[in-house]
């Protein structure tokens, strides 16, 4: 088994490798006049930082379901680090957006933002996004203390936000949508058992 060094190493590189490969077909597409992005790159390439985003976020929320069903402690230790991944491809799919089909045109960003329900949907998950990645450090969780663990419940509601902005941009087919929300509602439901579960072992222990 790795040590956790060479994991948390090993969790980087595989982190960038989406983005080193998206950076790849823009390097086919402008050098090599190899279009692998389809009909419209521009769009495609926000809509892969997009999937990217929702997949870093649903393997945040598996880390805790999995330590508990592996024992593989070392997971819990790259649960931040897959999160400022998560942030990262948000704001990667956030600025391919403004850069790539606004043209940083912020007057067509509010104007979408209060038009297209996918986008304004997109757009409140990317904010409560933004307290969960400034407060993803231990000097934020030693300052917050249980209040941390209050605010990063935020992720779930994050999740559904995400899986809702997905559904909305679906065209054809709503296959990945629905495997993303299938996961994440399982996850809530999980997440909503433990703690009526500990609530009720604790009140179990309190004397008569």
């Amino acid at each position: 088994m790795l040590k956790l060094p060479a994991f948390k190493s090993l969790t980087v590189c595989l982190g960038l490798l989406p983005l080193g490969y998206s950076i790849y077909q823009v390097y086919q597409l402008q050098v090599g006049g190899v279009n692998v992005l389809g009909a419209d790159p521009a769009k495609a390439l926000v809509l892969l930082q997009g999937e990217w985003t929702i997949r870093f976020l649903i393997l945040t929320l598996l880390v805790t379901p999995l330590v508990r069903l592996t024992g593989w402690r070392q997971l819990q230790r790259v649960r931040r680090m897959l999160g400022l991944f998560t942030f990262a491809y948000a704001s990667i799919h956030l600025m391919a957006y403004l850069f790539l089909l606004l043209e940083f045109d912020f007057r067509n960003l509010w104007a979408d933002i209060l038009k297209r329900p996918y986008i304004t949907v997109g757009f409140a998950a990317y904010l409560l996004l933004v307290p969960l990645a400034i407060t993803s450090n231990r000097f934020a969780i030693r300052l917050l203390r249980k209040r941390w663990a209050i605010l990063h419940r935020l992720v779930y509601g994050i999740a559904l936000l995400a899986v809702v902005h997905v559904t909305w941009l679906a065209r054809s087919s709503y296959l990945e949508a629905t495997v993303y929300g299938v996961i994440v509602v399982l996850l809530l439901f999980s997440r909503v058992f433990k703690d009526k579960l500990a609530s009720l072992q604790e009140t179990l222990r309190r004397p008569a």
